[in-house]
């Protein structure tokens, strides 16, 4: 039988402390450099030498101000914050590379599609193609304190928000523009043709947005969707939008669990369950022996910080850990934050019970996906278990310390899973959809309920 592909992402953020907190202090670790382009466009190197595919940025609006029910632990520990904009990075990686993809999270709450659509539409112009869009709703109750969105920031509400949303963004990249409104004329004088420019006329519960989209069509059109929530909304929203889904899960029975409701999901909505890609979270921590990859990660685990742990968990479940002792059992709390992380833990791994010191140590290095520890040849046989026991379809590859996890990976891991034809030896030409899905398939696929919005004279154009 024919070996699964694996497909691969570096998992960062502009910040100091993504997912490892207290590792900002090792003495490799250089996540300090976050400001500096020029580490991004190393990191960006280093991960085109690795043959990832795509390099994954995540953002929050707000700060986690759940732990202890105030900010001062989360700004001692830098906890996601201070964070800058991850799509200010992209044009200078994108320049110093070819092939790499660029995955961008932007929240579709608290602000407005329009000039948004613009925004992503030239970054794949000048990445020529190689932007994906992390569609997030946003979970920080924080961040409606600075930018009001009166009552819409119910967890249910937000994801009827973020559905319009897209209609939106779809009329401006799919529908606006016909494939052959620009013309560049010279002879005539005519650039575009605006017969066949049009306006979209939304008019919606969220938005009204009656005009045309600012710019002429970018090599992708709509940029590879992902989308990370894991509740039941954002789940179903998955199934009807994304393109990619990254899960982050403890065990693979969890994986199993989640990956084929996501499927069926998927199926429901009318859509070949295995064209949605799925990618979990993984921090791997390898040696050139075993006795060297322990040794790694017990210095590394030395610098974790507990409470910088919890002030993630915290946000993330919205649930104050600070209330509780921390060998005492962790029980199921309905809250308006991100509920998955709660389910996961209680629903799909049941027999495991989970005090807050355990949920601290686990999620301190590289946040609620496993750490994987051993040889190159050890974490390759790990990830084949992974994809052949729980149909995921790659990995999202968290740091321990940055850009040592990265550099690491692409020096030992890469070419054990090339040897075992896992991974590419080379990029293939195209664009970011094309390089994930296949040659000719720039555009979103004919299925996808995007496409419903094109122009008659630019269906021809998708395979």
């Amino acid at each position: 039988m024919k070996k699964k592909r694996i497909y691969l992402n570096a998992f960062d953020m502009n910040c100091v402390a993504h997912q490892s907190p207290g590792l900002w202090r090792h003495p490799d670790d250089q996540a300090w450099r976050y400001k500096d382009i020029e580490y991004w466009v190393e990191l960006a190197k280093t991960l085109e030498k690795g043959r990832f595919d795509g390099l994954f940025i995540a953002d929050v609006i707000g700060i986690y101000d759940v732990y202890g029910n105030d900010k001062e632990t989360t700004i001692r520990e830098a906890t996601q914050v201070p964070v800058n904009d991850p799509i200010l990075l992209v044009s200078a990686m994108s320049h110093a590379t070819k092939h790499l993809g660029f995955g961008i999270t932007c929240s579709t709450t608290f602000e407005h599609p329009y000039p948004f659509a613009r925004r992503i539409s030239t970054l794949d112009h000048l990445t020529k193609g190689r932007v994906a869009w992390n569609i997030v709703t946003s979970y920080l109750e924080s961040g409606t304190k600075n930018i009001d969105i009166g009552d819409r920031f119910q967890h249910q509400e937000r994801y009827h928000i973020a559905d319009e949303y897209l209609e939106v963004c779809y009329k401006l990249w799919e529908g606006s523009w016909e494939e052959q409104a620009v013309i560049r004329d010279k002879e005539t004088g005519i650039f575009t043709d605006p017969t066949k420019i049009h306006e979209i006329q939304h008019k919606g519960k969220y938005f009204d947005v009656p005009g045309i989209h600012l710019c002429e069509p970018s090599p992708q059109r709509t940029p590879v969707l992902f989308q990370a929530g894991a509740s039941e909304a954002g789940k179903k929203f998955a199934a009807k939008h994304a393109e990619c889904t990254f899960i982050s899960v403890p065990s693979k029975e969890a994986s199993t669990a989640y990956v084929k409701d996501l499927r069926q999901k998927t199926r429901d909505e009318g859509r070949d369950p295995q064209s949605l890609k799925v990618f979990a979270l993984f921090t791997p921590i390898v040696g050139e022996t075993e006795q060297e990859a322990w040794a790694k990660y017990d210095e590394l685990a030395s610098y974790v910080s507990l409470e910088g742990a919890l002030t993630l968990l915290s946000g993330w479940s919205g649930v104050d850990f600070s209330q509780y002792d921390l060998d005492e059992e962790i029980n199921y709390i309905e809250t308006n934050a991100i509920k998955s992380l709660l389910e996961v833990l209680t629903k799909f791994s049941p027999n495991k019970k989970w005090t807050v010191r355990e949920l601290a140590t686990f999620a301190g290095i590289g946040g609620m996906g496993p750490v994987v520890v051993g040889t190159p040849k050890q974490i390759v046989d790990k990830f084949e278990e992974w994809v052949d026991e729980t149909d995921i379809d790659g990995f999202n590859i968290a740091y321990a310390i940055t850009p040592g996890t990265f550099i690491d990976f692409a020096d030992l891991v890469t070419p054990e899973l090339q040897r075992r034809g896992l991974l590419k030896t080379a990029y293939e030409e195209g664009v970011y959809r094309e390089k994930l899905f296949g040659k000719g398939k720039a555009y979103l696929a004919q299925e996808h309920i995007g496409a419903n919005y094109r122009k008659d004279s630019n269906k021809a154009k998708v395979i």
